[in-house]
């Protein structure tokens, strides 16, 4: 009997073991179980950086944000896009206002906008949340904004955010998940704050991973924040890869992939795979 056991228990080590080594290891993902799905980037360490995930009723988590309350800024913006919760019929709700979710000490306001010379400039784009008024009406909180110039908001930011919208189709993708942030970290890529105390953004940037089949690929676009049009360049200008922009941002993209399949796409820089020229 006992000679049976210790088989029996050799048996479980060695299968338990076996199952280990089949679990695609992920040395890095986030450790907050809210923030597991692909989409999320590493979280930042600190009381003073807040994840914030606003939900909707009919379609579930519509985008996640990280808040730096010190800075009264957002570090990014993400989300999914896939057939269930984009739409083209809805309408815009232009609803600005604070974002609830954040301490009232730590927020930004419509006032400190206004008079700024700088547009409330959208991370989580309307156009991408058309699918019911609520889902809409949440991405004019200002915690999705970066205040922008209007001729990048309305020029090239614009044109990157409609080309996000043509990878969003069945054909070329089950899902894709998206970060759009600009960057704050780090004094040298800010221009410093406002009167009022907006700060602004000297980057802007994109993370974008591309799910179809079993199939992974990824994009990084980076942006420079100039009160200027971008006439003439090919959108393929502003690619990067996602290790080029992890080394520029000093963030941990798509932290949750299986570290195989990570290191492979974070690496590659195809922009002919994204329709890019």
């Amino acid at each position: 009997m006992k000679r049976i056991s210790a088989v029996f228990l050799c048996f479980s080590i060695a299968l338990a073991a076996t199952g280990k080594d089949l679990m695609p290891a992920n040395k890095n993902k986030n450790e907050d179980p809210r923030a597991l799905r692909l989409e999320y980037p590493k979280l930042k360490s600190g009381r003073k950086n807040l994840l914030i995930v606003h939900t909707t009723a009919d379609y579930g988590i519509n985008f996640s944000l990280e808040w730096n309350c010190r800075k009264k800024a957002n570090r990014w913006t993400c989300y999914e896009m896939y057939d269930g919760n984009t739409c083209t019929s809805g309408r815009r709700t232009n609803t600005f206002r604070e974002d609830k979710a954040i301490p009232k000490e730590y927020r930004t306001t419509l006032s400190q906008y206004a008079g700024s010379g700088f547009s409330r400039g959208h991370l989580c784009p309307s156009a991408d949340r058309l699918c019911s008024r609520e889902q809409n009406d949440q991405t004019f909180l200002l915690s999705n904004m970066q205040p922008q110039y209007q001729k990048h908001n309305g020029g090239l930011w614009s044109k990157l955010e409609a080309q996000v919208r043509k990878w969003n189709n069945a054909a070329f993708r089950d899902t894709l998940y998206v970060v759009k942030a600009a960057t704050i970290d780090h004094k040298s890529q800010t221009y410093g704050y406002t009167k009022k105390g907006l700060l602004i953004p000297k980057f802007f940037y994109m993370a974008v991973l591309c799910k179809k089949g079993n199939t992974y690929k990824a994009i990084g676009i980076w942006t420079e924040h100039k009160n200027e049009r971008a006439n003439g360049k090919q959108l393929a200008q502003y690619a990067i890869s996602i290790d080029e922009l992890e080394q520029r941002t000093g963030i941990d993209f798509f932290c949750n992939l299986p570290d195989e399949i990570e290191d492979r796409v974070e690496r590659e820089l195809i922009p002919e795979a994204w329709g890019l020229k």
